[in-house]
């Protein structure tokens, strides 16, 4: 789906998170960041995929990653998303979706034999420099934190 891959530059992005505080790629400079695009807060596959960064936090401070997640939901479904299960990171309210389009992921899915657009499920490694490292588009909700971290 998104034409991003290891080697480019991450798309420059500035949006509004939950609390309504402004976060940019440019807040992450010298910080590796894992940022991952989901499709809907409160979700079932959802919930399981932030739930799993959320519990394996330490384990990506240690490696000196920061996590953003990324959806299309409204600052305040994002805040109650966030509140109810406690995650420790921010979650961009992207509604404009510049920061979906921006990486390339919003597009045509298929869901039950309806078709229609929306965001791909994808996260973005990038590293201290703001180069994408890796693109994980096939995510494994209960296991993402195997997906990234190798240790």
């Amino acid at each position: 789906m998104t034409q991003l891959k290891a080697g480019d530059n991450a798309p420059n992005f500035s949006a509004k998170d939950e609390q309504g505080n402004t976060i940019s790629l440019a807040d992450y400079k010298g910080k590796k960041i894992v940022v991952f695009f989901y499709p809907k807060a409160s979700t079932p596959g959802c919930t399981v995929e932030a739930c799993d960064l959320n519990d394996n936090y330490e384990r990506f401070q240690a490696q000196g990653y920061e996590i953003l997640g990324v959806s299309a939901d409204s600052a305040k479904r994002q805040s109650n998303f966030k509140n109810k299960y406690g995650f420790q990171y921010p979650l961009l309210a992207d509604e404009d979706k510049a920061v979906i389009e921006a990486f390339g992921v919003w597009g045509p899915k298929k869901f039950m034999g309806k078709e229609y657009d929306g965001i791909h499920r994808t996260t973005f490694i990038i590293d201290e420099n703001g180069v994408i490292e890796n693109v994980i588009s096939k995510v494994k909700t209960k296991d993402h934190t195997a997906q990234i971290l190798t240790d």
